[in-house]
């Protein structure tokens, strides 16, 4: 890996985890098309990089979720009775949701994850105050919901955010609260999501050096490396912030990645 390589894997490193921490999206919504560019100038089978760039931006959120919600903690802003709510759908439908992205064309999986975000991306700009009586589900009503979190976090490679946080708002959950929360459930997805892309992508013909399934190891490393020291810098930032310009930040950001996404799906 040459010099260059590490210093822009570093800057996304960098930039993922903090938007990890300000927005409880663990990153991945972020890194993933950044990856891409990068396994892209690198020469890597075509066929594979928009599959890699999700499966190693997914296994950071292993660590970046750990540092974020650690610091979402100490402000007490976790809802750990939600986060043991949904958790278990999360594990099942993390675990599905790489198996179908295996299943998908490059440009349909590329297509898919600019779809959702921008899906995420128009939740949070309209901002449309939920009806004062709704509330969140009972058990069977929250499994189901994890295990759709999970499913697609597991296909585009993130940490749910971009759909467990528009949820829990929708149902009269803070914004603060909701993006802490999210952040804690970003390590059942990280861990789930990870160890099924290391399963379907285990001897997968066209793989570079160093990978483990799906997962580019190297840049893993490196993104880890500056990621976990800036989550709970946009943590902090985050709890200093009005909720709606922590929901503009949010769309603003999405906005530009699901248009990349698009672009990449059609060329």
């Amino acid at each position: 890996m040459d010099i260059g390589l590490i210093l822009a894997l570093l800057a996304m490193g960098t930039f993922g985890g903090f938007a990890a921490g300000l927005l409880g999206i663990g990153g991945g919504m972020v890194l993933v098309p950044f990856i891409t560019m990068i396994f892209t100038a690198r020469g890597f089978n075509p066929e594979l990089v928009i599959h890699m760039a999700i499966a190693t931006s997914l296994a950071t959120i292993l660590f970046t979720s750990l540092s974020s919600v650690r610091a979402h903690h100490k402000h007490g802003a976790v809802l750990w009775p939600v986060v043991k709510l949904l958790a278990p759908g999360i594990l099942v439908g993390s675990w599905i949701g790489p198996w179908f992205g295996k299943q998908m064309d490059a440009s349909v999986l590329a297509a898919f994850f600019g779809v959702f975000v921008a899906f995420s991306a128009t939740q949070m700009l309209v901002g449309k105050k939920p009806a004062a009586a709704r509330e969140l589900p009972g058990k069977p009503g929250m499994f189901a919901a994890g295990g759709l979190i999970g499913i697609l976090s597991g296909i585009v490679g993130a940490g749910g955010g971009f759909i467990s946080v528009p949820f829990m708002t929708w149902c009269n959950v803070r914004i603060h609260n909701a993006v802490a929360t999210s952040a804690a459930l970003g390590f059942p997805i990280a861990l789930s999501g990870t160890l099924s892309n290391i399963w379907f992508g285990w001897g997968e013909p066209g793989l570079p050096a160093y990978s483990l399934g799906f997962i580019y190891v190297p840049a893993l490393a490196i993104i880890v490396l500056a990621s976990v020291t800036m989550a709970p810098l946009g943590a902090r930032t985050a709890h200093k912030m009005p909720v709606r310009q922590l929901q503009k930040v949010f769309a603003v950001i999405l906005y530009a990645l699901a248009a990349y996404m698009f672009w990449k799906a059609v060329n």
